[in-house]
């Protein structure tokens, strides 16, 4: 299967939304639903999904809302500000927030109380930071992907796992070291080196909803 840049993927992204007339939250929710049910197929029995400000933890409250209609325990984490979530990211964090699901926000729950929520779940989900990501990942980043890299929990990375360049499959220190990679369409440049492997686990492809005449050929 052909893989693509980050350049590449962000025109699929776009090429969906304005000749397609695809929402932005259409995609982020065939997103989300299909790496949900990649997880759901391992029959897991908890789930912390941790998720970042940006499209890729937008992904992530998507695949926690999916997972609790599954009847899975599941609890999220927000690395940011709620205030600056922005968009689609944002409108799916709100789901989440006026729901039942458990919800804290870093630094309010503390390095001690994410380590507490690490201990009680079987999966983690990495919904950190997406393929954007360049250079080191900066805090409170770099201590979530160390804290669950120390866990030894099962790790879904949704992507990409956080730290790792898409591009080159070049990582920095800490990057997550997932189970389970799953991407939206294609392959990213950077799994293709042998040293990303470490860090990706098994692979796995989700479509985003797009008609056939718009995937990469």
């Amino acid at each position: 299967m052909k893989s693509l840049s980050v350049e590449q993927s962000r025109q699929i992204d776009w090429i969906a939304k304005d000749r397609g007339h695809i929402p932005g939250i259409v995609l982020m929710e065939n997103a989300g639903r299909g790496i949900t049910e990649c997880l759901l197929r391992r029959k897991p029995k908890s789930v912390l999904v941790c998720c970042g400000r940006g499209n890729n933890g937008g992904d992530g409250f998507v695949i926690a809302r999916h997972l609790d209609q599954a009847g899975i325990p599941v609890r999220v984490i927000l690395f940011a500000n709620p205030k600056d979530l922005l968009g689609d990211a944002y409108l799916n964090y709100s789901m989440i927030y006026h729901s039942d699901i458990p919800l804290d926000v870093f630094p309010k729950v503390g390095e001690e109380g994410f380590q507490k929520h690490l201990e009680k779940v079987e999966w983690v989900v990495d919904a950190l930071v997406g393929t954007g990501q360049k250079g080191s990942l900066r805090a409170p980043f770099d201590m979530a992907a160390k804290l669950i890299n120390q866990s030894g929990k099962k790790v879904l990375a949704v992507d990409i796992p956080s730290g790792m360049d898409a591009d080159t499959g070049e990582t920095t220190e800490p990057t997550i070291r997932a189970n389970l990679t799953v991407t939206m369409v294609t392959p990213k440049n950077g799994f293709s080196n042998p040293k990303a492997k470490a860090n990706l686990g098994e692979l796995e492809i989700v479509g985003i909803g797009l008609p056939r005449c718009w995937q990469p050929s």
